[in-house]
């Protein structure tokens, strides 16, 4: 790996990898993502999340799943089931760049598609991606992330704080990062606009969000949180969950 890149990840939180994926990967998995809303291929298992009709992030609706045929769906989750996602999140160059940071047997916590319709979607606030909420005994920390359609500033696109995962969780809890504590930080952030087909790694704690998107074009992207396999789910309530393991070549 150039070291620029693991420096730029170990610093400032992401590191932007390049175009590793050509339009003809792309329109597969876009195609894919929107028959995936559409329910014309469907998998038993997979989560669906609506965007909310206002378009506000605190009117989003939890627990509902699938609504019906729709391309406002903004997160899909468990995209390690379809074949054309698990071809993405094990391709060879992926594979090299995570085993820089994670020795020995490889799992994913999560495959997630993050739409954004033409309509616009709703923001994500600052937010971190561990800490309780995630419920496993080590938080992970690498992900992968795939910009399917171009990521521009009007498409809301990624915007981080540069090193706040230094300082690990903002709370225990981890996800979103109370306003108090995010509101001084703000003028040290970057947006990180993304052509399709470029890939970034993210720090699962560096502090980050993306905006309302006012491209008039869907604006797509493929997250993957690598980790150790010998991470361990804690939830107590329901079987703990087993997670995808990946790189395991015959």
């Amino acid at each position: 790996m150039d070291p620029e890149i693991r420096s730029a990840f170990e610093v400032d939180g992401y590191a932007r990898l390049g175009r590793l994926f050509n339009d003809a990967h792309l329109e597969l998995l876009r195609a894919r993502s929107d028959a995936l809303m559409l329910g014309q291929v469907r998998y038993d298992g997979m989560f669906f999340q609506h965007d909310s009709q206002s378009g506000r992030y605190e009117d989003l609706t939890h627990g509902e799943g699938w609504v019906g045929p729709s391309l406002e769906y903004r997160k899909l989750e468990k995209l390690e089931l379809d074949p054309l996602f698990r071809a993405h999140l094990e391709d060879p160059r992926l594979e090299a760049i995570v085993r820089h940071f994670i020795e020995g047997p490889i799992a994913i916590y999560r495959a997630v598609l993050f739409n954004k319709s033409a309509r616009g979607g709703s923001p994500l606030p600052w937010h971190q991606d561990g800490g309780r909420f995630w419920g496993v005994d080590r938080d992970p920390f690498l992900q992968i992330w795939t910009a399917l359609d171009d990521c521009e500033l009007e498409g809301g696109c990624l915007e981080v704080i540069p090193g706040t995962h230094q300082a690990g969780l903002a709370t225990p809890l981890g996800g979103l990062v109370p306003e108090h504590l995010a509101r001084p930080k703000e003028p040290a952030l970057i947006k990180v606009p993304a052509q399709a087909g470029e890939c970034l790694l993210i720090h699962n704690h560096v502090w980050h969000r993306a905006g309302v998107n006012h491209s008039g074009h869907p604006r797509r992207t493929f997250s993957i949180s690598y980790m150790t396999a010998a991470t361990r789910c804690l939830r107590k309530k329901r079987a703990p969950r087993q997670f995808f393991r990946v790189f395991e070549h015959e």
